[in-house]
């Protein structure tokens, strides 16, 4: 590739990633990342990318776990933690005293990492304050199922006043897997619940769980976006899910339904996908929404300028006939969309005729980028079911370049004498379009 086409890639890039940069920023974003995050190699690469956010705008509370360093450090000590059912584990005096160590030690490498200023990188110039504290209140998860978990806890109360104080003077906050009493107790917690609990509380716009495991993008895989009510069904069937997994998913969907607008999961090892996730149309993992992140619905006045941004490729490759936006705007009722993240990729219009009981379907377009998702095949589906409910026994198609997708899906050929009367007599013979009807 040349440079010419490497620049030209990149100016590209950035202008798609634009919307997201005005979008995100002053925004509160609450990102959950665990022990083996830290200590990869790969870790500062992460950090810069965390700086670059910081950078952008964006109010970051970092949640980290520290659960290889607790490892570690039983090892040492010849101990070891009592796994229970859930991936919850016991921690024992023993145990808590190698938590404490761990956590202070993870905090000092991300204040160390942090704080460094490295040439040719997001780092360079950089002063990033770091805030930590007591931000969290827990209490012991107490005797379940006969097993005393000791001095393992749950988040009782966040302060939040404390949090929004960091953020407004421009740090980064820093919360431990640790929780503190009123009594001067501490708590080992699981740091996926703590992030949470602390987007939950402060009212967060977004939740992000840096996992350990492939999220999405293969056999197997989490699909690209969900709804809590499909987490629940993937959890109830999926049994062979790792612990860790299962509990971001759980907490993912709980956060949806608290009031988190959105909750990303992206697999850690990827380089640079915090950014792909954030800055990109289709991210880099797998999104839980509380409302879905694609849609069909009918269109409105303000996906005009969408809409016509869509067909205007088509419309100049005469695969649709051209139409002025005063048009589509008086004809908008008609049109059906797809909408992706607040984008217009996919459109069809619907002009019934209800003497003849039949409709045109028409200004049928998906993307580029999106047409070998099945999207068009919803999407007639979607108008079918539209031209049924309307009383409609049929549909009519009128096309010069794309005869071979509607017939591979149920239209034949017809004669334009079939057309109703007023669709015959707006017919242009020059163009020469093919008919095909489909009954419903």
């Amino acid at each position: 590739m040349t440079q010419q086409a490497k620049n030209a890639d990149f100016v590209d890039w950035f202008r798609q990633s634009s919307p997201y940069i005005h979008a995100h920023r002053g925004r509160t974003f609450v990102l959950c990342f665990g022990g083996e995050a830290i200590a990869a190699d790969a870790f500062p690469n992460l950090v810069h990318d965390i700086a670059l956010l910081h950078g952008l705008g964006i109010r970051l509370i970092l949640v980290h776990g520290a659960r290889p360093q607790i490892e570690e450090r039983l090892a040492l000590r010849g101990a070891q933690m009592q796994l229970a059912e859930d991936g919850l584990r016991v921690t024992d005096d023993a145990a808590l005293a190698c938590v404490k160590d761990a956590a202070g030690a993870v905090r000092v490498e991300l204040e160390a990492l942090l704080s460094m200023g490295l040439a040719n990188s997001p780092m360079a110039g950089a002063r990033i304050r770091v805030a930590s504290g007591n931000f969290v209140t827990a209490r012991p998860l107490g005797v379940i199922d006969g097993v005393d978990y000791r001095h393992t806890g749950e988040v009782r109360r966040v302060d939040t006043t404390g949090l929004t104080q960091r953020l407004d003077a421009g740090a980064i906050a820093l919360v431990p897997p640790l929780g503190y009493s009123p009594t001067g107790e501490v708590f080992n917690l699981a740091a996926a619940d703590v992030a949470t609990a602390v987007a939950e509380a402060i009212g967060a716009d977004k939740l992000i769980f840096l996992s350990e495991h492939k999220v999405s993008g293969g056999r197997g895989k989490l699909p690209g976006s969900m709804i809590p009510s499909e987490v629940d069904r993937l959890l109830a069937r999926r049994k062979s899910l790792p612990d860790e997994l299962c509990r971001i998913l759980r907490n993912a969907a709980a956060g949806c339904r608290a009031g988190i607008g959105r909750v990303h999961l992206v697999d850690r090892h990827t380089d640079g996908v915090l950014l792909g996730e954030l800055f990109t149309r289709d991210g880099a993992g797998t999104l839980v929404t509380a409302e879905p992140y694609e849609h069909t619905r009918d269109a409105k006045i303000d996906d005009v300028g969408g809409i016509l941004e869509l067909i205007a490729p088509l419309e100049a490759a005469g695969v649709l006939v051209p139409r002025p936006r005063e048009v589509l705007e008086t004809e908008i009722d008609r049109f059906t969309v797809v909408e992706r993240d607040g984008t217009v990729i996919g459109c069809a219009a619907l002009y019934p005729f209800e003497k003849e009981a039949t409709g045109e379907l028409a200004c049928v377009a998906v993307h580029p980028d999106y047409r070998n998702g099945g999207r068009g095949d919803a999407l007639l589906a979607h108008m079918e079911s539209r031209a049924k409910a309307g009383g409609l026994t049929s549909l009519f198609v009128l096309t010069t370049r794309t005869a071979h997708w509607f017939r591979e899906r149920g239209f034949a050929t017809a004669s334009p004498d079939v057309l109703p009367g007023r669709r015959r007599d707006m017919y242009n013979w020059r163009r020469g379009a093919k008919v095909f009807v489909k009954p419903l």
